[in-house]
């Protein structure tokens, strides 16, 4: 869906991918991101599972306070993106 591979984030998708625990994989997003990054990815996260359980955009805009932009971007990455959000949410 994005093409903002540059060798850059590619060395930031490797180095998450050779982390070998929840642990490790903290203290990185910890010393990578702000608070409100990691809440706002959490956010989104939590929205996708919702729209995945079929709830409604105004119920999860109401609970979860996520701006209607943002949410149809997370529901066009569901339906149409690369399957990451399905992916993750499938192995929770």
């Amino acid at each position: 869906m994005n093409n903002y591979h540059d060798e850059d984030t590619k060395r930031l998708i490797k180095a998450f991918s050779l982390l070998k625990n929840e642990n490790d994989i903290e203290n990185f997003i910890n010393d990578l991101c702000t608070i409100k990054e990691v809440k706002d990815m959490s956010k989104r996260l939590l929205c996708a599972i919702k729209l995945i359980n079929g709830e409604v955009y105004q119920d999860i805009i109401d609970e979860t306070g996520i701006s209607s932009a943002t949410l149809s971007r997370i529901n066009q990455c569901i339906k149409y993106g690369d399957g990451g959000y399905k992916k993750a949410i499938d192995l929770l």
